[in-house]
């Protein structure tokens, strides 16, 4: 068999894998299989026999091209609002977390507020378990600065783990059926008072809003207009679908702490694809 046929079967053998990294590293399915193309573009333009370790050279490669790509997203803080991150959305009868799952709202969320490189050295040290001197590789770094970097990381991904602390899916599910029952109802009052008073709410489009009050008061205007509410999981969590006449129109993910929703996330646009796995909602 030819070398590059032979590499071209370990590729698509490792493929999954290098998808797995690249998810959340950008939080985008698209983005992601985008990555992983264009490192198999730069894998068949060099000789197979350079490749000691194909799938340490398509680790570092992929990402590579994931940083690249988060840098240039720094040129775009100009936008309005936020786009929040991918998120699978499956039947809560289907047993738990899916395939898009492995990465929780919460979290992706909170790699979106680090600086790229950042990003990069948590996700590769903290999540793929890759040796601090291959990650320092990654990022054209010295092992010491991406050490840092991953110890910086790893605090502001834990303060927002600690935001999402709640353990127990029967406490985050009747949180979650209140809440939508009180907007459902066009009730603020009875929104906020199952919220924290600090609680934050993140939307696509929209700068983020602090305050138990306004979120409630947010949340019921961009779910009005006779909505239905599905129990759903939201990338293995507790969530909920708003569907009009039918059609998905609004995916809320939640982040609970101690008896009360810390953070409400509000994806506006279910039509990207792999965000609403339709199929696994039933009738």
């Amino acid at each position: 068999m030819p070398d590059h046929e032979r590499q071209a079967g370990q590729f698509e053998h490792l493929r999954p894998r290098m998808r797995a990294l690249a998810y959340p590293l950008l939080g985008s399915f698209d983005e992601a299989e985008e990555a992983v193309r264009e490192a198999w573009a730069r894998l068949d333009r060099i000789n197979p026999e350079e490749v000691a370790d194909l799938a340490a050279w398509l680790t570092v490669v992929t990402g590579r091209v994931c940083l690249d790509r988060l840098l240039k997203r720094t040129g775009q803080a100009g936008q309005a609002g936020l786009r929040l991150p991918d998120a699978v959305v499956e039947a809560e009868a289907s047993g738990g977390p899916g395939r898009g799952a492995p990465v929780g709202l919460t979290l992706l969320v909170a790699l979106d507020a680090l600086a790229p490189a950042e990003r990069v050295a948590f996700v590769l040290q903290d999540l793929s378990r890759l040796p601090l001197d291959q990650v320092a590789t990654v990022l054209d770094r010295t092992t010491a600065d991406t050490r840092k970097l991953a110890e910086r990381a790893r605090r502001l991904v834990q303060e927002a783990r600690e935001a999402d602390g709640e353990r127990s899916p029967a406490v985050r599910r009747r949180l979650v059926d209140a809440f939508c029952a009180a907007v459902l109802d066009g009730d603020p009052a009875a929104a906020a008072a199952l919220l924290e008073p600090g609680a934050e709410l993140h939307a696509d489009g929209w700068p983020p809003l602090h305050g138990a009050q306004q979120v409630a008061e947010r949340a019921v205007t961009l779910c009005q207009d006779g909505p239905a509410f599905t129990p759903v999981l939201v990338s293995g969590s507790p969530g909920a679908l708003v569907t009009r006449t039918g059609v998905p129109a609004v995916v809320l993910g939640f982040a609970v702490r101690a008896g009360r929703i810390s953070r409400v996330q509000l994806l506006l646009d279910p039509r990207r694809p792999a965000v609403v796995d339709v199929d696994t909602l039933g009738p």
